[in-house]
């Protein structure tokens, strides 16, 4: 994790150069991969953001008129600025560097989330965030009440069962093959996993004694999104998906370590764990020998699909979310609106 250049850490007198290292190498373990990824991205715009429109590096705490015109920078659409306005030459900056996409308003998600990760940064060295000024919080909620919009779905469609079942028809009985099958199952039918956690599974966290018996196995997630680790319920699969998981573990021979690895171009199954991005690799290419477009879904498909299908086979919202794990009963209602209004009668009025 790249931390912010800056002074060192504002530490209490008493404590060390090494208490300070101990401290980040913390924040480093205590830090999910992808959240430090985040971090690391969120930084290089905002530096490179203040680079140019101010032409100096970060300042500890940071300036709140500095703080201000970043929001103000974020809040406008600028593709009708002029040519000489200096938001828009600060955006066309950040372009011509792959930091942003357009002159667009972007998402209000997107500004929330790199002034979160800067106040971050703030808290991480023990700094007052200028964030929190009454004027700077103010001009902050009117930004994204003016550029409010419907946010965008995580994957263009959802892999409901149809699609899963098409994907699942190009799985070859190959060691490849029997790896997506159980993993397309796994991540659909656990209650729709996010490819972080479908990528961090060990062999260790499959629990195998009830299968013989009752054909079912249970899941042990380290930890989710939503769930601290050690925190997480265990999940259960069973029928078809728990089979196909049995069927992955026997043929790799997989008897501790990471749960799906790498395979080499020969078929070779490799002691190597995936990564999230290897799953998202693994969805676009199933979707395309299935005769679907690459950007059809991503592998969120496989959780909004889970619960888009549980809302169309009519079972109970609490049933589907201790599955999913969802803690907002608002956020997963929203699959089950999707479903209950297609289907509303009242939309036939006139045949």
């Amino acid at each position: 994790m790249t931390l912010p250049q800056a002074p060192a850490l504002s530490l209490p007198p008493m404590l060390s150069e090494q208490d300070a290292a101990t401290l980040t190498e913390l924040y480093i373990r205590g830090t999910p991969q992808n959240t430090r990824r985040a971090y690391e991205r969120d930084l290089l715009y905002i530096a490179t953001w203040k680079a140019v429109r101010f032409g100096g590096a970060l300042d500890w705490p940071e300036r709140e008129a500095v703080a201000l015109c970043f929001i103000l920078d974020h809040a406008i659409d600028l593709t009708q600025a002029a040519l000489d306005d200096p938001a828009r030459q600060v955006a066309e900056g950040l372009i011509a560097r792959g930091l942003r996409r357009s002159l667009a308003c972007p998402a209000p998600a997107t500004l929330d989330r790199r002034i979160a990760s800067w106040r971050t940064f703030h808290r991480m060295r023990n700094l007052p965030s200028p964030f929190e000024a009454p004027l700077i919080a103010e001009a902050r909620r009117k930004a994204r009440r003016a550029a409010a919009r419907q946010p965008a779905p995580k994957s263009a469609h959802p892999i409901t069962r149809d699609v899963l079942e098409t994907m699942l028809e190009s799985c070859e009985p190959s060691p490849r093959g029997r790896r997506d099958r159980a993993m397309l199952m796994l991540g659909f039918a656990s209650g729709g996993r996010r490819r972080s956690e479908i990528a961090a599974l060990m062999r260790a966290d499959v629990g195998l004694e009830g299968f013989a018996a009752q054909g079912l196995i249970r899941l042990r997630l380290a930890g989710t999104k939503t769930t601290p680790t050690g925190k997480t319920p265990t999940l259960v699969l069973k029928g078809r998906p728990a089979r196909a998981l049995v069927d992955w573990i026997e043929a790799a021979r997989i008897e501790d370590g990471p749960l799906f690895r790498a395979i080499s171009k020969s078929g070779r199954v490799l002691a190597r764990q995936m990564s999230g991005d290897a799953v998202y690799q693994i969805v676009k290419r199933r979707l395309r020998l299935a005769g679907l477009a690459e950007d059809y879904a991503s592998p969120h498909g496989l959780r909004s699909g889970f619960l888009t299908q549980a809302a169309l086979d009519g079972a109970p919202l609490q049933a589907a979310m201790r599955l999913s794990l969802h803690k907002s009963m608002a956020q997963a209602q929203r699959y089950y609106d999707d479903v209950e209004i297609a289907e509303n009668p009242a939309g036939n009025l006139l045949g």
